[in-house]
């Protein structure tokens, strides 16, 4: 994950101590997992450690102190840099789910693994399902649709290979144990 960047990204609006910025990260990317208070106090340890950000002042409200921090002139560039930078898409299949159908077809029958796919795609259905509601729900912020609208587009490509891969999986299981 892109942990670091984004909490430089949330500073370059101004300064913001730990707790604003998970709050701020969590509301920003509403679909993204939320992000542990140890984690994000973790990451500006090192981003200050690195020049990217600096200790910008302490406030007290009722409780312990509390460290805002503020991107340096180094965060700024280093996050200019991030941005300008293309990602290049994923060279590898590094996914879970590819790696189950695999090792279904290892170790298991036939029928064995087209159940597991036909259970995979109801779940992949149901979440599909709660998106699209999401994205129908006028509580729904755009934040929240533009994030459906991302794992939606996931989930119908794995849903396509799904359907496809069920096709193929008696040919792909004699291919595995010839």
């Amino acid at each position: 994950m892109s942990t670091p960047y984004v909490l430089l990204g949330l500073l370059a609006g101004g300064s913001r101590h730990g707790y604003e910025l998970k709050r701020a990260h969590d509301e920003r990317l509403p679909r993204a997992r939320p992000l542990a208070f140890g984690q994000v106090y973790a990451t500006l340890g090192r981003l200050e450690r690195d020049g990217l950000v600096a200790a910008a002042g302490q406030d007290r409200v009722g409780g312990p102190d509390r460290t805002a921090y503020a991107l340096t002139d180094q965060g700024r560039v280093t996050l200019d840099q991030w941005l300008s930078t293309v990602e290049a898409p994923m060279p590898y299949v590094a996914s879970t789910l590819f790696a189950k159908v695999v090792v279904a077809l290892l170790v298991a029958d036939v029928d064995r693994a087209r159940s597991y796919l036909i259970a995979q795609r109801a779940a992949h259905t149901a979440r599909l399902r709660e998106l699209t509601a999401v994205k129908g729900d006028p509580a729904a912020t755009l934040s929240d649709v533009v994030a459906a609208d991302f794992a939606i587009a996931h989930l119908d490509a794995d849903l396509r290979w799904l359907h496809a891969t069920l096709g193929r999986v008696a040919d792909w299981h004699r291919e595995v144990h010839p």
